[in-house]
């Protein structure tokens, strides 16, 4: 190993075995090695159903094993084959056959090792000897003893000396047991005579209790004289005996006992009187561990050392004398190491092994040296010499190696060690694989393992391998071979050689380590407060090196102990990506929970304390005082614990066993600071009480209920309340009351006194006594005032003073209309109506309101057609003026008006007539541009829908489009004066210029509002294609025309469109379908057909449509809405489309369409006449339609939202019931045809001045509706559920 010695690595370490001990790696051949065994005694009792003795050993080549007992050869009859070893079973069948001690003995060829002995004891079952025990008779004062002689049996063994009857002999300083079982009595007395005396040996291991047979003793009297006597004659007492030793016998007893176990010195004495004992040590104090115990006849010292030995006496006195006994106590000591059990050694060949085994003991213990098992016979001419306690092997060779055992023994026991000497040269062998990877985190220690075997031992090196780097001696450590790195970096990567030599050769493996990013916890988990039975949820993040995410784990603890994470149903622990999930936490939840983030390298942690929140706990000890009087108490409470939420209030509940017993209700509330309560009671009732608290989770259990409160009976403390005066008939007054509680009677026996009188009328006020809570007052005029008052009563008196309260009698309807009926037309859809009010008597109740009337009998449009168009409106209180909105245009009227209480409606007022002036009439639906040439355009419209007058004609302005800044250039008017038309050719144009059309229709009250359109003159007609587009007139509404036109060769102008023929639509009230014919060259063309609603301009474009198709359906539009549709060559929405069309969708309610003049003929046959017109004028020129900006279009789509709006607002402005009852609609007033002429007159004067108005009721008083809102919104609410009013 040169290379090694040339490296100049600074950590280099020799590690040399001592003799201290020798721990052989097992890859070396090695004799035997005991490393467990059964220590002896073992004792079978007599339910162990087998007996095991174990006796295992390690070695190279692998031992085996033989057994001796009692030194004998032993084949053990069954080898368990649960442990690879020696051990064999004995079973408890026969088991006394195998009584004796054992040594086991494992062998390899290398040496023997052997066990200390093993004593397997097995106890018979203990029983006394049938025997026949004569009677004792001795004479009184004599002493007796009662031999119990208990057999042998597995300690401990208790002796209990009773009669038959299981009744224990008494003992005292007379009658005493010994120790070893025998009963003794210093002297006899008459009445220990007995027949029955047993003695009992209890063996608790074994549970077996044994019995000797009956003893009988009997004690005779002295006569006078000293001579013995019958007992039923007079005797005398005996006389007086001097002590001597009933136990133990002699003068002086040896005692030899173990260091460490009890002492125990025992003197029973016999005399008369009864003797006393004494004890004393010779020389010395008795102990301080001295106990006295049989009633000081027996000397006891616990765990006795060597000085407790020596010479103790016992003296036994009485009055005529005494006697001693002396005992002389030896301590002995069983063998033992006096450090430790010699080691075995590997020494090189040629050197002197030493084995000392160093003993002590007393007496002092025999050493025999055996080798394999074999006793050493000392010869002078062996190399193997003893020398006392020292066994040394001189000038060793290979062949001394074996296992020697030392055992010494004294006759208290022995000891054994095995010592494994091992003689050999060996170069070193290193044990530690070759190229072992370590791993370790940035900033932790880390060993790197190099266990060598040698003989002569090793010296160990270091060096960092093929970087030839010096490594830093303070972080770098060797120990025992091993290199230790103290906090390891990065740079410490790599590869490491470790080599081993000594004086028979070198070798050396490399170790790898690499460094990797310790874990660290990112997120920490959170304190966090949790409701009782919610989920808690603790996050934890953690950072860890990506080579160890396989070995990556978070692990939670509770207060330490880990959590139990189990993917069962009824788990309430859930873990996902690091996060704690806790179901339905409660209050054993609580605690501080840890996060372990670790590798098999390293870890983090972080705690976080969880606190859970939950109800309070059930007050406890809730006591009732009295104050005052019995009627007022005080209730005392202590609070439960909060569960970590404080409480906010407690609540004080009572149940009464009288009206609803087990019904708790709740008397009162307290903060929560407060521990008391003080409650006021009603009379007559039984009372218990119970508290609860609450806090932010919720209220708690309630505590233990009081014992019940009986409360005295009172008069009533209260009247009845809520009093309701009415009249259901004109001539009756109905009275109700709300009556008392039950709990409320405070006695028995409740009534009401009914007080009442006019009001202002009567001073003498009538009285009723009722036990029921309404009274009936008939025959009273009608709707007339009276005052009333409920006085409560019971068996104890009255209640306090009633208050008075007033009310009517019953009403009537009204008897007289409203007179002086006057109505002002404010403008053509707007009325202003005022009447003198009825006489306040003829209302004869409770005036609700007003209710107008009006009916629409003709319109001056069809003069000779009756109309029956009925409507009405509420005005509720009192008022002499109202609005009426929602009228028709140009129409003749008939109004009345009523009055109205809750009985229903009065006569109706004589009927005033009147008429509305003609409107302006509402937007053409229709407007189209087509035949354009270069200087002419062709506009064709259908009339207003609704004239709302004589229609006289239509404006007509147009004006020229700036395409650059999308401004109107030039504008002009045209006024249009037949009433019939319905198309206009418009000349004088310029060519190729963008124009906007307006179109109005008008009656002589003014103009309606306008209707755009858009349009383009072409260019010149060089451009114009020779096929044209007709598009016949099949919409309901509408007939557009769109030529489109071809450019060749010209990259600069937009794609050729389609040719389009015979483009048409057909309208329902959800869909629309619009058709085509195209040409054969553009069969493979593609359209797209958008739509808008034009209330919202909000343009929708279908998906590419194949031309050849030759139609297509627009479906789920909203019925009677009116749309604009488009087909074009392009998804752009823009001016450039080959059709437009305006169509309204059928009303899905009335099934027909709004207006029916254009399905008359001579609409028909013009519109025909157009498209024939049109056609021919086609086939000598076409018109090219040229793209329009963005803002003509958006104006355009803003001028059809606009007069949609307008129409929106005129049809939603108010609606009223007609014959069929229909609900009311409100709308905005400021959004009236003609407001501009009404002005604010109307809208923010007089409206405003009679807009605020209350509700409206029926007969029975509900709610019918309201007419409200001019002064916030100008607006008419809709009554609910309104009755029919009759004229």
């Amino acid at each position: 190993m040169g290379l090694v010695g040339s490296l100049q690595v600074v950590v280099l370490v020799a590690l040399t075995s001592t003799a201290t001990g020798l721990d052989i790696p097992l890859e070396v051949e090695q004799p035997p090695t005991i490393i467990t065994y059964t220590s002896g005694p073992m004792v079978a009792l007599p339910f162990d159903n087998k007996i095991t003795i174990r006796c295992e050993a390690r070695g190279n080549p692998p031992p085996e094993y033989r057994w001796t007992k009692d030194g004998e050869d032993f084949v053990p009859p069954y080898v368990t084959t649960d442990y690879p070893d020696g051990t064999f079973v004995l079973h408890n069948k026969g088991l006394i056959a195998f009584k004796g001690k054992y040594r086991c003995y494992a062998s390899n060829k290398l040496g023997t090792a052997m066990t200390e002995e093993i004593e397997l004891r097995v106890p018979s079952m203990p029983k006394f000897p049938k025997e026949f025990n004569f009677p004792v008779v001795v004479k009184e004062g004599e002493p007796i003893i009662l031999e119990c002689n208990p057999p042998e049996g597995m300690a401990p063994r208790q002796i209990y000396w009773m009669s038959s009857d299981l009744e224990h002999i008494e003992q005292d300083e007379r009658v005493s047991m010994s120790t070893d079982g025998n009963l003794y009595f210093s002297n006899a007395l008459q009445n220990d005579s007995r027949q029955d005396y047993c003695c009992f040996a209890h063996f608790f291991k074994i549970r077996t209790i044994v019995q000797k047979a009956d003893m009988a003793v009997v004690v005779k009297s002295l006569k006078p004289g000293n001579e013995s006597a019958d007992a039923g004659n007079a005797t005398q007492a005996p006389p007086a005996r001097i002590p001597s030793m009933l136990l133990p016998s002699g003068v002086q007893t040896e005692k030899v006992l173990l260091r460490g176990e009890n002492l125990q010195l025992e003197c029973i004495p016999q005399g008369y009187p009864t003797p006393t004992v004494k004890w004393m040590k010779m020389g010395d104090k008795l102990p301080l561990r001295t106990q006295m115990n049989n009633f000081g006849k027996l000397l006891f010292i616990s765990s006795i050392h060597e000085s407790d030995g020596g010479k103790y006496m016992c003296k036994a006195q009485n009055s005529a004398g005494e006697v001693v006994h002396y005992f002389n106590v030896i301590v002995d000591d069983p063998p033992k190491w006096e450090t430790e059990p010699p080691h075995s050694q590997l020494t090189v060949i040629g050197t002197d092994v030493h084995i000392k085994c160093s003993v002590s003991g007393k007496p002092l213990p025999d050493i025999t040296w055996r080798r394999n098992g074999d006793v050493i016979i000392d010869d002078p001419g062996s190399n193997k010499q003893v020398f006392d306690d020292t066994l040394v092997l001189l000038n060793a060779r290979a062949q001394d190696s074996a296992v020697y055992q030392c055992e010494a023994s004294n006759p208290h026991g022995s000891i054994l060690a095995n010592i494994n000497i091992m003689v050999m040269n060996m170069a070193p062998r290193i044990l530690t694989r070759d190229f072992q990877e370590y791993a370790v985190v940035q900033g932790e220690d880390i060993v790197m393992n190099c266990s060598v075997f040698s003989s002569p031992p090793p010296n160990i090196s270091w060096a960092k391998d093929e970087t030839l780097e010096i490594v830093k001696a303070e972080r770098f450590l060797a120990v025992d071979g091993d290199l230790k790195i103290l906090s390891a970096e990065k740079n410490d990567r790599g590869k490491y050689l470790c080599v081993a030599s000594n004086t028979e050769g070198n070798s050396s493996i490399t170790a790898v380590l690499d460094v990797k990013d310790s874990t660290k916890i990112v997120y920490a988990p959170q304190d966090l407060q949790i409701i009782s039975g919610t989920t808690a949820q603790l996050m934890c993040q953690a950072e860890v090196d990506k080579s160890l995410l396989g070995a990556f784990e978070v692990v939670w603890r509770k207060d330490g102990e880990e959590i139990p994470l189990s993917s069962e149903e009824n788990s309430r622990y859930f873990m996902d990506d690091g996060m704690l999930q806790i179901m339905s936490v409660n209050l054993s939840d609580q605690g501080r929970y840890t996060c372990i983030a670790r590798t098999i390298l390293d870890e983090d942690n972080a705690t976080a304390l969880l606190t859970v929140l939950d109800v309070p706990d059930a007050p406890k000890n809730v006591e009732i005082l009295e104050l005052k009087s019995q009627r007022n108490v005080c209730l005392s409470w202590v609070p439960g614990s909060d569960h970590n939420s404080s409480v906010t209030e407690f609540i004080v509940e009572y149940e009464e066993s009288q009206w609803e017993p087990g019904r708790w209700k709740e008397l009162k509330k307290v903060a929560g600071n407060q521990e008391t309560a003080e409650v006021a009671l009603q009379g007559h009732l039984n009372y218990q009480f119970r508290v609860y608290a609450v806090n932010v989770v919720g209220p708690g259990p309630p505590s233990e209920p009081t014992e019940r409160y009986k409360t005295p009976p009172a008069a009533p403390d209260k009247n009845p309340e809520n009093i309701r005066i009415r009249g259901h008939l004109p001539h009756q007054l109905d009275i109700s009351w709300e009556p008392l509680l039950p709990i409320e009677h405070n006695a028995p026996g409740l009534e009401y006194k009914v007080s009442y009188r006019k009001l202002g009328v009567e001073d003498v006020w009538k009285e009723h006594l009722v036990q029921r809570h309404s009274f009936v007052v008939s025959n009273t005029s009608t709707f007339i005032p009276f005052e009333i008052k409920i006085q409560s009563r019971n068996s104890h008196g009255w209640g306090p003073d009633p208050k008075v309260a007033t009310g009517y009698s019953g009403e009537d309807v009204p008897t007289a209309a409203p007179r002086d009926i006057a109505v002002e037309v404010i403008n053509t859809t707007l009325l202003r109506v005022s009447w003198t009010p009825a006489p306040p008597a003829t209302v004869r109740g409770h005036l609700g309101g007003y209710v107008v009337h009006w009916l629409r009998k003709r319109s001056w449009l069809e003069p000779n057609r009756i109309l029956d168009d009925r409507k009405m409106l509420f005005f509720p209180g009192k008022r002499t003026l109202a609005i009426v909105p929602g009228l028709e245009p140009f129409s003749e009227y008939i109004l009345t008006v009523n009055v109205l209480n809750k009985k229903g409606n009065g006569p109706n007022s004589d009927p005033v007539t009147f008429n509305t002036p003609e409107g302006a009439p509402d937007p053409v639906p229709i407007l189209t541009a087509s035949n354009a040439q270069k200087d002419s355009i062709l506009l064709v419209w259908a009339p207003p829908l609704k004239t709302n007058g004589i229609l006289t004609g239509y404006l007509l302005q147009h004006h020229l489009v700036n395409e650059t800044t999308l401004e109107a250039v030039v504008s002009q008017e045209t006024n249009i004066t037949g009433a019939d038309t319905t198309q206009w050719q418009l000349r004088g144009l310029e060519e190729g210029s963008l124009y906007r059309f307006h179109l109005r229709a008008c009656t002589r009250a003014g103009c309606g509002p306008p209707l755009a359109q858009e349009s383009r003159t072409p260019v010149t007609a060089a451009y114009l294609s020779p096929t044209p587009a007709v598009a016949p007139v099949q919409s309901s509404y509408n007939c557009s025309l769109s030529v489109p036109i071809s450019i060749p060769d010209n990259s600069t102008h937009p794609p050729l469109v389609p040719v389009l023929l015979n483009i048409s639509s057909y309208v329902s009230d959800t869909f629309a379908k619009i058709s085509w014919i195209a040409e054969t060259e553009q069969q493979d063309s593609e359209l797209y057909v958008a739509y808008m609603n034009n209330r919202d301009g909000n343009w929708l474009v279908t998906e590419a449509v194949n031309a050849s198709r030759s139609f297509h359906v627009i479906d789920g539009l909203k019925p009677g809405t009116v749309y604009t549709v488009r087909l074009m060559a392009k998804r752009l929405v823009d001016n450039a489309s080959i059709f437009e069309d305006v169509i309204q969708t059928r009303d899905k309610a009335k099934g027909v369409l709004r207006s029916n003049f254009l399905t008359q003929g001579w609409f028909i046959g013009t519109m025909c006449a157009v498209a024939l017109l049109t056609l021919v004028a086609l086939m000598a020129c076409f018109v090219r339609r040229n793209q329009g900006g963005k803002y003509a279009v958006k104006e355009r789509e803003n001028l059809h939202s606009d007069a949609e709006s307008q129409g929106m607002k005129d049809d939603t402005f108010c609606e009223f019931s007609d014959s069929e009852e229909k609900p009311l609609k409100g709308g905005s007033l400021r959004s009236l045809p003609g407001d501009e002429a009404l002005g604010d007159s109307v809208s923010r004067g007089s409206l405003d001045d009679y807009g605020n108005v209350g509700r409206e009721f029926n007969e029975d008083g509900s709610f019918i509706g309201e007419y409200s809102g001019f002064t916030h919104r100008g607006s008419v609410s809709e009554p609910s559920a309104p009755r029919p009013v009759k004229a």
